[in-house]
């Protein structure tokens, strides 16, 4: 049985460019833009993703998948989504549905 691994997410940093470019050039993609998230497991960097267009790279010589979901989900988490607009006539009109089927 393997020992378990220890698996950080954490904001990637200019410092962490030369391993950004690492893991691109391993993967034969583009560095993702930053800001991006890193997933180091035991201390090496696995993979990352862009919180400013969502892409990611990883090392393709590692189980990296389960890792690459787990930093997209918390870039879900950190990357805000549009706020949903409501206007006056949608409201009214929900309340308008709602009145005429409780009269019917």
């Amino acid at each position: 049985m393997a020992a378990p691994r220890q698996v950080t997410l954490r904001f990637a940093y200019p410092d962490d460019v030369e391993s950004l470019n690492r893991l691109a050039v391993t993967d034969s993609a583009e560095p993702p833009p930053l800001p991006a998230l890193l997933a180091e497991v035991d201390g090496e960097p696995w993979a990352a993703v862009s919180l400013a267009d969502g892409s990611a790279v990883a090392d393709p010589f590692r189980p990296t998948a389960p890792v690459v979901e787990l930093l997209r989900a918390r870039a879900r988490q950190l990357v805000p989504r549009p706020a949903r607009r409501w206007s006056a006539v949608t409201r009214l009109g929900s309340l308008g549905r709602r009145v005429a089927t409780r009269t019917c």
